[in-house]
């Protein structure tokens, strides 16, 4: 008797599997990201840290952390579409 969970993959058309390459590029995808991840985050901390004299320091702090979740929302998106192209490129090679 097959588990819910089996009968959902064979709908949904199954798990993909991805190759030892494929699963290096899509790794080394998530490590560019984290580090500009990392690098913005790091960024927008020394910016913080040098308002603490300013008179407009929270104005101008909410603008800057708006700032870095918007870049930081770029990032998320352009690593997804990296990853996805990989996917497909794999995809249509594979079958």
């Amino acid at each position: 008797m097959k588990s819910a969970y089996e009968i959902a993959m064979e709908r949904l058309g199954g798990l993909r599997t991805y190759s030892p390459e494929q699963k290096n590029r899509l790794a080394e995808i998530d490590r560019m990201y984290d580090a500009k991840r990392a690098e913005i985050i790091l960024h927008l901390e020394e910016r913080l840290k040098a308002l603490s004299d300013d008179p407009e320091a929270e104005t101008k702090a909410q603008a800057l952390r708006q700032d870095a979740a918007m870049e930081l929302a770029r990032i998320e998106e352009k690593r997804e579409s990296d990853k996805n192209r990989i996917r497909n490129q794999e995809q249509k090679t594979g079958s």
